[in-house]
């Protein structure tokens, strides 16, 4: 079970990062053999991603709804991102091409993602009685503090 941190908490990230939005979506249920193998791809890939913390991967996790899966990926810079989704020895190129071959433009899935580079002084977040999740997971996880006591202060002590 997660350790739960009692109270109110911050994360705090030194410099900027990364916030990479990366789903499917399930538009013929009944074509299996298509998605399944898009769904599969993603496990793989994040387990290559933890073991290497030079790849610039700080952290993700899972978010499921009905036909749709996405996964929040935190990484340190986007070039660190774009050198794994063009890396030849990653498993990232092959799930990709594979992708390619199987569904294309046949409409039984659909894959997107979204890149957002965040400057120091453009993000805050408020944890209570949570676990490490999101952007604490990916940085350093503080108790909030009378510099750190509301949103606008919390935003405000990057710049």
């Amino acid at each position: 079970m997660a350790k739960i941190f009692a109270g109110r908490h911050t994360a705090r990230i030194e410099g900027s990062f990364v916030v990479f939005l990366i789903g499917m979506r399930i538009n013929r249920l009944f074509a299996v053999s298509k998605w399944l193998p898009v769904a599969r791809a993603m496990p793989g890939m994040l387990e290559e991603l933890k073991k290497n913390p030079e790849s610039g991967f700080l952290s993700a996790g899972i978010v499921m709804n009905w036909r749709e899966v996405m996964t929040v990926q935190y990484w340190r810079s986007f070039e660190h991102l774009h050198a794994y989704a063009h890396a030849r020895d990653a498993l990232h190129l092959p799930a990709w091409r594979a992708f390619n071959r199987a569904v294309g433009g046949d409409g039984s899935v659909g894959i997107w993602h979204e890149t957002y580079v965040v400057q120091p002084g453009n993000s805050e977040s408020i944890y209570v009685n949570m676990p490490s999740v999101g952007l604490a997971q990916a940085s350093q996880l503080e108790p909030v503090g009378a510099s750190t006591d509301n949103a606008r202060a919390r935003i405000d002590r990057e710049k």
